[in-house]
């Protein structure tokens, strides 16, 4: 399968969500799941992320594990019978034979390519025997919690090293470029403070694109309802909804009207954009949590990709 079929499959599946009126990196995860991972504990990143979430809402899955048909029968379990897959995508390398027009010579390039394979949540198996540690997970998630999650997400903004200047008073939120400041209301305007935190993550984003950070913006500023506008509001938005994962709280907001439709706008525009978005907005989670990750590679197909859009 094509990378632009992939691609196809996985903006398909974002806007049969922006359509029906729910933005699916805005939707709460269980305080105690931190996000969808393998049987082995790895997290799953980018794009993976949102798709798994995705299914997990739609069909109720209340286990943030997943694993492929071949894993549940090597761990002595099965899938349910009538149990429908969800789709993950992964890079693949591979080696192409070019021809050089200016040497006339055939030469050997190695290209990403973009593929995916099915996967089914815990809650889809039977008889799977479990590892130690998702056992123990499971423990915990009967039992009550002796931390609060709240902390958890101050932790989170504390920790961002070289951190833009917070403010937080107002009635408006927004970070401004030229000076490196990110204004927020108090957190006693909102009716939840899992709301305060979505929007504090939402903008410590935006912050991340500074040049002396990620350096995402373009230098020009898109107007509200453009494609620059709506490629950024995807990675903040993303990047918002990765910190709110990994600090446990449940964020349900209101969605604008007016932010799906430009959303809506710019994944049709571009079958890549939310798949580049993802890749960026893992990147701004990284960046401030302080998770060092070998991305280089990453950035530079998601910087063709986009390039090519």
């Amino acid at each position: 399968m094509s990378n632009e079929t992939v691609y196809q499959i996985v903006t398909d599946k974002i806007i049969s969500h922006l359509e029906s009126g729910v933005a699916p990196w805005r939707q709460p995860w269980r305080a105690s799941d931190q996000g969808p991972r393998n049987l082995d504990g790895h997290r799953y990143r980018g794009i993976n992320v949102l798709l798994l979430i995705m299914e997990s809402m739609s069909e109720g899955y209340q286990s943030p594990y997943w694993l492929t048909f071949n894993q549940a029968r090597a761990k002595g379990g099965s899938v349910k019978k009538g149990e429908k897959s969800t789709v993950i995508v992964f890079w693949k390398k591979i080696m192409v034979k070019e021809k050089n027009e200016a040497t006339g010579k055939i030469e050997k390039k190695i290209i990403p390519m973009l593929r995916y394979y099915r996967v089914f949540n815990l809650d889809q198996c039977e008889g799977v025997k479990l590892p130690r540690k998702v056992l123990e997970d499971q423990l915990a998630d009967k039992q009550e919690h002796d931390h609060d999650p709240i902390a958890e997400a101050e932790a989170i903004v504390n920790g961002y090293k070289d951190s833009p200047k917070i403010t937080r008073r107002g009635a408006r939120a927004f970070y401004v470029p030229s000076t490196d400041k990110i204004t927020v209301p108090p957190m006693k305007a909102y009716e939840r403070r899992e709301e305060f935190y979505s929007t504090l993550f939402h903008e410590m984003a935006h912050s991340t694109g500074h040049e002396s950070r990620l350096d995402r913006f373009t230098g020009k500023n898109g107007a509200f309802g453009s494609h620059d506008y709506g490629r950024e509001e995807l990675v903040a938005e993303m990047t918002s909804a990765f910190l709110a994962a990994e600090a446990g709280i449940e964020i349900t907001i209101p969605n604008s009207a007016a932010y799906l439709s430009s959303w809506i706008k710019t994944i049709k525009e571009d079958v890549r954009a939310v798949v580049v978005a993802a890749g960026a907005a893992q990147r701004a989670a990284d960046l401030i949590m302080n998770r060092t990750y070998e991305y280089k590679e990453e950035q530079e197909q998601d910087q063709e990709m986009a390039l090519a859009s």
